[in-house]
C-alpha cells in the first residue's frame, strides 16, 4: 500500500470518526435549542426566536441525513458532493447557532448580554470537544463563533457609548479565544497521546501473541521429538518385562518403564502448562461412572501408600452420585497430582480422603478433601505453591525432584471444570489439607459398551516416518496378537492400501511429504478396497483443535504418543466394533 493511499484511508477514517461524534451530539443540541427558544420567548419576549430555532433544526436534520448516508456507504459518500456538504455543515450550523448572541448583546434587557456571552463560550467549548478528532471540522465550526466574539465589542460600544467597560470587552473576548485555543491544543495532544498508547498496547499484544504462538510451536516440536524415544522406551520395557524369564531382568525392565513413565509425566506437565498459558486447554463433558473413576484412581495409590508404611483412609464414597457428566480423565489427573503430593511429603501416619457431593441445580459440586499427617507448610510459603516451576525449598528439589507444575496445572484444570483447589496448613509438622472442588452435571448411564473382544489376527497398517515409532507400535500390537504391516510414508501407505484390504490403519499425523491428514483425504477421495477403512490418528499433539482437523480429514479416532497400550486397544476395539458409515468423497 502506497503512502498516498494510506493517507487517504486515514483521512477518510478521521472524517467518519468526526461525523460519528457530531451525530451523537445532534439530539442534545436540538433539545438545547428548543429550551433556549422557550426561555427567550417567555422571559425576554423574543417571539422571533422560533424562526431561529426552526432554521437551526433544519440544518441539524440535514446534517443528520448526511451522517446516515455516510454510514450506509462510506466509500461512495466520500467521493461525491455530499462530502463537501458534510465539510461545510459545521460552519453552517455554528453560523446559525451563534447568530443568536448578537441580538442578545444588543438588547437592553438585564442579563441578556451575559446570556449571549455564555451562549458563545459554551458553543465554542462544545465545538472543541465534539470535533477535536478532525482539525478541519474544528476550525470550520469554531470560526463563526470567533467572528461573533470579535463583533461583540463593537455592539457593546454601540449599545453603551458612555460606558468605560465597553473597551474592556476586547480583553475578555481575546482572553476567551486564547483560552479555548489552548484548551483545543491540550485536548488534541491528549487524544494523540491516547491513540499512541493504544497503538503501542496493540503492538505489544501482537508481539505477545506471536511469542505465545512461537512458544507453542516450539513446545509442539519438542513434544513430537521427545515422544518418539519415550514411546520406544515404554514399549520395549513392557515387552522385556513380559518375556524376560529371570526376576532380575524383570526388575530392570520395570526400572526402565518407571523412568519412561516419569519422562512422560514431565512432558505432559510441560504441554499442559503451555496449553493453559495459551488459553487452549479445554475440558470434556461426557458421561462417566464417578464412583468407579475415583475408586480406580485411589486403588492405584494403595501400593505406594503401603510401601511407605502409611494408611489410606477413605470416607464418604457411598454418598456420591453414580453417573455424572464431566471430564473423567482430567479429574483423575488432578486427583493423582494431589495424592502424589500428599504421599510424597508424608513420612508417617495416614492419608485421609474425604468425598462429598452437594446438589446444585441439575448437577453436583464434588468436593474432595485430602488430609495428610506430613511435614506441613509454613503459612508464608502457601502462596508459592501455585507458582510455576517453584519448589518450596532446595531440600524438596533434592529429595523429591519434580517440575513444580503439578499443583499449578491441577488448580487451572479444576477451575476449567467449574471448581478450585485450596491448600491449608497450620505449620511445619502439622500436616496439610488440600481441598478440590469440581462441578459435574447429572447424566444417565450409557448403553452397555461392546465387549473388549480379542483383536488377534486383525490386519493393521502402521504408517509412521520414524523407524523407532513403527517398531514401538509393532511391539504393542504384537502383545494383542496382531502382526502389523509397516509403512514409512504416506505415499507408501497409499500403495499398500491400493493393493490389499486392511481392517484398520494407524496413521501418524505429522510426516514429511504426505502428512497423515493429506494421506487420509486422498484415501477417502479415491475408490479402492480401503476407501472406508477406519483410520486412527496417532499424534503427539492431543488438542481438540488438532483432533477436529483429523476428523475433518476423514479420521475416525485418535491416540496420543507415547502410545498407551490400553488406550490403543480401546481405540482398535471401538473402530472395529462399529465401523463409521460415511459417504464416499467425490
Amino acid at each position: 500500500m502506497s503512502a498516498r493511499t494510506s493517507n487517504v484511508k486515514d483521512r477518510q477514517a478521521a472524517i467518519i470518526h468526526a461525523a460519528a461524534a457530531r451525530r451523537g451530539n445532534v439530539y442534545l443540541r436540538l433539545v438545547a435549542t428548543v429550551a433556549m427558544a422557550l426561555i427567550l420567548h417567555v422571559f425576554v419576549g423574543m417571539a422571533w426566536v422560533w424562526l431561529w430555532a426552526a432554521a437551526y433544526t433544519l440544518a441539524q436534520l440535514f446534517e443528520l441525513w448526511l451522517f446516515r448516508r455516510l454510514t450506509a456507504d462510506p466509500a461512495r459518500f466520500l467521493a461525491g458532493w455530499r462530502r463537501w456538504a458534510l465539510a461545510i455543515m459545521p460552519a453552517v450550523t455554528s453560523t446559525i447557532f451563534g447568530a443568536l448572541a448578537l441580538p442578545l448583546f444588543a438588547s437592553h434587557q438585564r442579563f441578556a448580554p451575559t446570556l449571549g456571552g455564555l451562549l458563545l463560550a459554551g458553543a465554542l467549548l462544545n465545538v472543541i470537544v465534539v470535533n477535536v478528532s478532525l482539525r478541519s471540522a474544528t476550525l470550520a465550526a469554531a470560526l463563526p463563533h470567533v467572528i461573533y466574539l470579535l463583533i461583540v465589542p463593537f455592539i457593546g460600544r454601540a449599545a453603551n457609548p458612555d460606558s468605560p467597560l465597553a473597551n474592556a470587552l476586547w480583553f475578555g473576548v481575546l482572553l476567551l479565544i486564547l483560552s479555548v485555543a489552548v484548551a483545543a491544543r491540550t485536548l488534541e495532544a491528549a487524544l494523540r497521546a491516547e491513540e499512541a498508547a493504544k497503538a503501542e498496547a496493540e503492538r505489544r499484544r501482537h508481539e505477545a501473541e506471536e511469542a505465545v504462538a512461537a512458544k507453542s510451536a516450539f513446545v509442539a516440536m519438542i513434544s513430537h521429538e521427545l515422544r518418539t524415544p519415550i514411546s520406544a522406551i515404554l514399549a520395549g520395557a513392557a515387552r522385556l518385562h513380559s518375556e524376560a524369564p529371570e526376576p532380575s531382568a524383570k526388575v530392570h525392565a520395570q526400572l526402565i518403564a518407571d523412568a519412561g513413565g516419569m519422562m512422560r509425566t514431565l512432558l505432559n506437565d510441560l504441554l499442559d502448562f503451555s496449553r493453559l498459558e495459551a488459553g487452549r486447554m479445554a475440558v470434556e463433558r461426557a458421561p462417566y461412572d464417578l464412583r468407579q473413576a475415583l475408586a480406580d484412581t485411589l486403588r492405584l495409590w494403595r501400593p505406594e501408600v503401603q510401601k511407605k508404611g502409611l494408611r489410606l483412609r477413605i470416607e464418604g464414597a457411598a454418598g456420591l452420585p453414580r453417573w455424572v457428566a464431566g471430564d473423567a480423565l482430567r479429574l483423575r489427573q488432578v486427583l493423582n497430582n494431589l495424592l502424589s503430593n500428599a504421599i510424597k511429603f508424608t513420612e508417617r501416619g495416614e492419608i485421609a480422603v474425604f468425598l462429598a457431593a452437594h446438589r446444585q441445580g441439575e448437577g453436583w459440586t464434588l468436593e474432595i478433601g485430602i488430609v495428610d499427617t506430613g511435614r506441613g507448610i509454613e503459612p508464608e510459603a502457601l502462596p508459592r505453591l501455585f507458582t510455576p516451576f517453584d519448589q518450596l525449598t532446595a531440600e524438596v528439589v533434592r529429595r523429591h525432584g519434580g517440575s513444580g507444575l503439578g499443583l499449578v496445572i491441577s488448580r487451572e484444570l479444576a477451575r476449567l471444570m467449574g471448581g478450585d483447589i485450596t491448600v491449608t496448613s497450620e505449620g511445619l509438622g502439622k500436616g496439610a489439607t488440600l481441598r478440590l472442588t469440581v462441578r459435574v452435571d447429572e447424566a444417565q448411564a450409557p448403553q452397555e459398551a461392546a465387549s473388549a473382544a480379542s483383536i488377534a489376527g486383525t490386519r493393521v497398517l502402521v504408517v509412521d516416518d520414524h523407524v523407532v515409532n513403527r517398531r514401538a507400535v509393532e511391539l504393542v500390537l504384537q502383545t494383542f496378537g496382531v502382526a502389523p504391516v509397516l509403512a514409512e510414508s504416506g505415499e507408501r501407505a497409499l500403495e499398500l492400501l491400493g493393493a490389499g484390504a486392511f481392517d484398520v490403519v494407524l496413521m501418524d499425523v505429522y510426516m514429511p511429504g504426505l502428512g497423515g491428514r493429506e494421506t487420509t483425504r486422498i484415501l477417502r477421495a479415491e475408490p479402492g478396497p480401503n476407501q472406508q477403512v477406519p483410520v486412527i490418528a496417532v499424534t503427539a499433539s492431543s488438542t481438540s483443535k488438532d483432533w477436529d482437523a483429523c476428523r475433518t480429514a476423514g479420521m475416525d479416532a485418535h491416540v496420543a504418543k507415547p502410545i498407551d497400550p490400553a488406550q490403543l486397544h480401546a481405540a482398535l476395539v471401538e473402530v472395529l466394533a462399529s465401523p463409521p458409515a460415511r459417504t464416499a468423497a467425490a
